[in-house]
Parts: C-alpha cells; structure tokens; sequence
C-alpha cells in the first residue's frame, strides 16, 4: 500500500487556519510527508470573515515562496489556492487550485453551506419554502460548474452539506432527489479531468464520520473513471496527516486502483498496491 506523504489542502494564519506556514510545514516534516500544498481561501468579496484579503493573499503567496526556497532541501513545498465558486479570480501565481462551494446562492443571498446546520435550516425554511432538496440541487449545480468556473485541478469536499448529516437528519441520502443531484455534478466534474480530494477535514473536526465524499459517491466516482487525491483540510498542525493512509485504504475498498499525487507540476498517478 502507498503511504499518503502529501497534503496539498492546508490552511493558515493568513485565512481560518491556527499555525503559521512554516510552523505547518515544520509538522509536516517531523510527520515525514514529503511534500506540502498550501491553499489559502481566496478572497471572497461577500464574506471576508474566513478568506486572505488582497493584501493578505500578496504576503502569503511572498511568505510560501520564500518558504519553498528555505526548506527546498528538506521537503517539496507548494502555493496553492481554494478558490470558492464565487470567489474573486487569482491575482498571484499558484502550482495548483483546489475549488470549492461554500455558499448557495438563492434570490441574490449567498447561504453558507457549512457554517452551522441552523443556518441552513433557516435559509432553507424562508428562501426554499422548507424543500431541503430544492436547496441540495442548487448546491450541486453549482458544483457541478466549479471546474469550468475556477479551472480547478481539484475538486474540493464534493458533499460538503453532509457535515451537518451525520445524523441523517438533516436529508435522506437515498432520496432519489439528492442521488440524481449529486450524480449529475460528479458524471460533469469527471468528464473535466478534475482530481476529487478525499477529504477527511469533517472527520478531524468531529463533524463527519467518514470523509468527503462518502463512500456511496466514491464508488460511484470510481466506476465513472475519475480521479482521486487525499487531504485532511488541515486547519492546524496536529491535522495535516490526519488518517490519510486510511483515505487511501478507502480508495481501494471503493473501486480505485491508483492515487493522485502532484510532483509540482502535474498530477501523477500511484498504484495503490501491488
């Protein structure tokens, strides 16, 4: 089995992570992870309470490249984004973006997906006349278009509103609404070529029981020929390596034979086993 030694979703003082970026890259060395991605939230005009403002986003992308130059000798070291669907266009070089969907916009108000469950509820209860399911179309139709939007390499938390899920309360997964929804998004995202990330981000905040995306979607994902990455979304430095080799093994158990990796320029793909 490979060992998951890459974690290209990482977040920093310079957005909503807690660690600076060498203290980030000073784990993932100690964790023996031979390279690291940083990908900052891109400013998001809207709501600039979690993503790098302009002059924030010059000084990360000065401070990455600085820090790809001093530990060039110790570990792989790139500059990334995660560009939200309605994010403002890159302004500085990257090696690679991560997009995303954050906010369903409905009547020209944006509901963030993942900010608390009693949010959504209320948005969903006055906006969509209680339809939870009206709500989970227009999420997938919007991620459906984060490729052609962003010009992504890869394809951030697909089902990101299961992190208010985990009890099954807030929709049914079987419904055949919310299949056809999130089906419809992935055959689209797979046709582009796009790397989906198997994410265990709602795992380490204690959101999720599983990773994004389930593994119903993976298997699904799998059988359509796409492809996969893994990442924790690390927030923190105790999160980076968050159990991605199990990622990995759930890869396999769903259908897929190789993993993707970024050598800094391209995406590679790994046998998972031999």
């Amino acid at each position: 089995m490979i060992n998951a030694c890459q974690n290209l979703h990482t977040h920093t003082k310079y957005c909503d992570g807690a660690n600076t970026p060498e203290e980030m890259i000073t784990s993932a060395v100690q964790k023996k992870m031979t390279s690291i991605g940083f990908s900052g939230h891109a400013l998001t005009k809207h709501d600039t309470s979690y993503c790098m403002s302009r002059e924030g986003t010059l000084r990360y992308c000065e401070e990455i490249k600085a820090l790809k130059e001093k530990y060039r000798h110790v570990i792989d070291v790139y500059i990334g984004l995660e560009q939200d669907y309605y994010s403002v266009e890159p302004f500085i070089d990257t090696d690679y973006i991560i997009g995303s969907v954050h906010y369903v916009k409905k009547s020209g108000e944006f509901i963030p997906v993942d900010e608390t469950k009693e949010i959504v509820l209320e948005a969903v209860n006055r906006l969509y006349d209680g339809d939870i399911y009206s709500y989970l179309e227009d999420y997938y139709c919007t991620v459906s278009d984060v490729q052609n939007k962003t010009q992504c390499h890869i394809i951030g938390h697909f089902d990101l509103p299961e992190r208010f899920n985990a009890d099954g309360r807030l929709f049914d997964r079987e419904n055949e609404r919310y299949i056809n929804a999130w089906q419809k998004a992935a055959r689209t995202l797979v046709k582009s070529g796009a790397v989906f990330e198997i994410n265990t981000g709602g795992m380490s905040k204690g959101y999720t029981k599983e990773p994004y995306p389930s593994a119903d979607i993976l298997r699904y994902i799998a059988k359509l020929g796409g492809k996969v990455t893994v990442s924790s979304d690390s927030h923190n430095v105790s999160s980076i390596d968050y159990r991605l080799n199990e990622s990995v093994q759930l890869a396999k158990d769903c259908g897929f034979t190789e993993i993707y990796f970024f050598d800094g320029s391209m995406f590679i793909p790994k046998i998972i086993s031999h």
